[in-house]
Order: C-alpha cells, then structure tokens, then sequence
C-alpha cells in the first residue's frame, strides 16, 4: 500500500534540463571544454560531480570543477525564466497534498533544488526534501530515495517514486520502490 510520494526534480516537477545543460556549457566553455546536449542529458539524475570530471577527462582537459560548479550555478541562478513545471507531475503533486506524505529526492544541489521549487511555488508541498549533500552515493544507487523515505518513516516497499531518468529509475527499484517513469504518463 503506498504512504508516500516521492518526485526526483529535474526532469520531473520542474522542467529545468536545457537550464541545466545551457549553464553548464557556458561554465565549461571558459575552461575550453565542450559539452555534448545528448551525452548530458543521457547521465540525467546523476549529480554533476560524477558527469562533469569524466566529460572533461574523455576530452584530455584538465578541470578546475569548483570553478566550473560555481559558474554554472551562477548562470542557471539567472536562467530562471527557462524554467518551467512539469504540469501533469505538478498535479499529481497538488492533488496529493495534504493527504499523502511527499519527499523530493534529487542529484541536483540543495541551493539549485530549493531555487526551483520556490520559482514553482511548490516548496511548502514536501515535507522533506533531499539532495546530493544528504547521501554518500548517488542515483543509479538508492541512497537518495531510502534517505528520503527514512525522514518520511515510511518503508521503501510502501513509497512511490517518480523519475523522468534512466539513473533514477534504477534508483528506485534498487530501494524496492514502485517508480513511475513520467515520460511514459
């Protein structure tokens, strides 16, 4: 029986990916590495920290990634009229609120994640929200979404999640959770 939500961001509630993609090229182009748009978007839900270092190792380049971290949140900061929600999610969301427990549980940032859902409006619909700071290991392992449950006290078998990314998705079955893949709703 399921007790609890709980929605991945990125992708999911918020559609924030070109944001993402478009910040972070701009900060890598200052240290001349280039970001391929489908190579990004194929590594979405996993935090930047893993993707990033590997695109500019697979090109030779030496990065300087706090550098790199702080412009593109700097960028994406200012890049909020690219962000927009993800209606069909949000409602299901709004329509659970109040009678369901709802977690977020992201790879992205807590000043990022905090950030967009304040631009949505929707902060105040979670009771907890979890990011890439609150887990040692991040999607495709399930540490977000059982950290996410845990807080909730609600077992995993007894969450659903809902992830738009292949990462996330084998997140949530890794915590033996039902997940619903949203670009299939």
């Amino acid at each position: 029986m399921i007790q609890a939500l709980i929605f991945d961001c990125d992708g999911t509630l918020v559609d924030s990916m070109f944001a993402h993609y478009s910040s972070w090229r701009k900060a890598l182009s200052s240290q001349e590495i280039t970001l391929d748009e489908d190579h990004f978007y194929q590594h979405s839900g996993t935090p930047s920290s893993r993707v990033i270092p590997k695109v500019a190792a697979e090109q030779g380049k030496k990065l300087d990634f706090q550098r790199a971290l702080d412009e593109k949140e700097r960028h994406f900061l200012q890049s909020s009229d690219l962000l927009l929600p993800i209606p069909r999610v949000v409602e299901i969301a709004r329509m659970n609120r109040g009678h369901m427990k709802m977690a977020v549980a992201s790879g992205g940032t807590r000043n990022l994640v905090h950030h967009q859902l304040q631009q949505m409006k929707i902060m105040d619909w979670f009771e907890t929200i979890v990011t890439c700071e609150d887990t040692e290991h991040h999607k495709p392992d399930p540490d977000v979404f059982l950290e996410a449950a845990r807080r909730l006290q609600v077992e995993p078998e007894n969450c659903r999640v809902y992830e738009d990314g292949e990462p996330g998705i084998e997140a949530a079955r890794r915590a033996g959770m039902e997940c619903v893949d949203i670009r299939k709703i």
